[in-house]
């Protein structure tokens, strides 16, 4: 863990150093990415039957090796413990009710020169889901993106999963029952991903892709953006707390182990204004670990990139957290509202001593899909409208073209395109004539 104090001489150089710190995919990681694609658009189900075999030690013969059927969901949904079903209910809902208040409006009006205008929004007609198998098997994952597509309104729901050595989370599939997810393939990574874009003889094609995974599937979305859309490139989890003395130093130690468990490579600091509180919770995490059956993840993400920063007054803390544009971002303060407006970037905020990270994780309402690498300084979290597109329309009558039909005129002859100018002008020639 690093310690870093604003006042020091060398704090802005070793600031933008963390700064800078991508933590993410290296070129073999591309190069092999590469090749995973391209075998896979070439043989299609063959290469990935090869690799499911090879990295998951699973058989895709029949098609009940490569597909999870929905009577099997809903049988793991009904089988449930009922605490955890109502869990899942709770989360599904509040994400449900969430998401449809993000639904856009159709726009249809005509401007003061009669040119009527508009815009109709769309859902895409089918969309693959990667959700994480193995030690990152995450319901909550699968509700968060399978829901906004469903209220979305898209028909078509394809889940790829890896099922290691056949093994299935009854959460996972439970949730799937839930969501109303139409197909879940058994199979993962980067071939997973080129499945769901160019189709193979078994599985066809989406038309958007979303979902977290490990850095190879982050780097196959990357390079497959264009054949389909994708939500984001999406790195290591990050978190920010920010934090004065007045915190119980035992809640922000657990709030900045709650992303460090996720991953080696995951990234937690903490910001605050107190020296004395800073040691504190340095001290509790130490504690923390001792107990966290996550503790090797969370120790070796907090021993190489946990931060602490100790700020001589609050008012530094906008610059700082705009810089680092953290996917999570804790506002355990006395005052959070002044630093709400302030921060521009952040992925998501969770405001005041009683909002951990964690709940947004699960059952708060907001996405949990979110950007990270400081990519929040120009994307937003997951939502509905990764899911629809807009056509815009336009209708004019004779009288809207000669409103606005000379100045087209003008312009396409200024940019050299003759052709673009007559279309108009042989209209506005005409109505001359009549």
């Amino acid at each position: 863990m690093k310690r870093l104090v604003s006042s020091d001489p060398g704090f802005a150089k070793a600031f933008a150093r963390v700064v800078a710190d991508r933590r993410e995919a290296d070129d073999d990681v591309s190069r092999d990415v590469r090749r995973i694609l391209e075998r896979v658009k070439a043989e299609g189900d063959e290469a990935i039957a090869d690799y499911t075999e090879r990295f998951d030690h699973w058989k895709l013969a029949d098609d009940a090796d490569w597909r999870i059927g929905a009577e099997t969901c809903e049988a793991a949904y009904h089988a449930l413990d009922g605490v955890l079903r109502d869990a899942l209910e709770l989360a599904a809902e509040r994400v449900r009710r969430y998401h449809q208040a993000q639904l856009p409006e159709r726009r249809d009006y005509r401007d003061e020169q009669g040119v009527r205008l508009g815009a109709i929004w769309r859902p895409v007609d089918a969309a693959g889901l990667y959700v994480p198998g193995g030690r990152a098997a995450y319901p909550s994952s699968l509700l968060m993106n399978a829901i906004p597509a469903k209220v979305a309104g898209v028909e078509r729901l394809a889940v790829v999963t890896p099922t290691p050595r056949g093994d299935t989370n009854p959460l996972v599939l439970a949730a799937a029952h839930i969501a109303g997810v139409d197909e879940i393939w058994r199979i993962g990574g980067a071939q997973a991903v080129a499945a769901l874009a160019y189709g193979t003889d078994r599985i066809a094609p989406v038309d958007v892709i979303t979902g977290p995974g490990n850095a190879w599937v982050a780097e196959a979305k990357r390079q497959l953006y264009g054949t389909v859309g994708i939500d984001m490139v999406a790195g290591p989890s990050e978190i920010l707390v920010i934090a004065d003395k007045d915190n119980d130093a035992g809640f922000i130690a657990a709030d900045l182990l709650s992303q460090a468990e996720h991953d080696p490579d995951a990234q937690s600091i903490l910001i605050t204004d107190d020296p004395e509180f800073a040691d504190l919770v340095a001290d509790r995490v130490g504690v923390e670990l001792a107990t966290l059956a996550t503790r090797k993840v969370a120790e070796q993400s907090w021993k190489d990139h946990g931060l602490i920063i100790e700020v001589g007054s609050l008012d530094e803390v906008p610059a700082l957290a705009n810089a680092l544009a953290a996917e999570h971002v804790e506002l355990a303060v006395a005052n959070p509202e002044p630093l709400l407006e302030s921060i521009r970037h952040a992925g998501s905020v969770f405001i005041g001593r009683h909002a951990p990270e964690a709940v947004g994780d699960y059952v708060a309402g907001p996405n949990h899909v979110l950007p990270t690498g400081r990519r929040a300084r120009f994307a937003s979290g997951l939502s509905v409208l990764d899911f629809m597109k807009r056509t815009s329309f336009i209708e004019l009558d004779a009288d809207a073209l000669t409103a606005i039909g000379p100045a087209a005129v003008a312009l396409a002859e200024a940019e050299g395109l003759p052709a673009h100018a007559r279309s108009v002008a042989v209209r506005l020639n005409r109505r001359r004539e009549d």
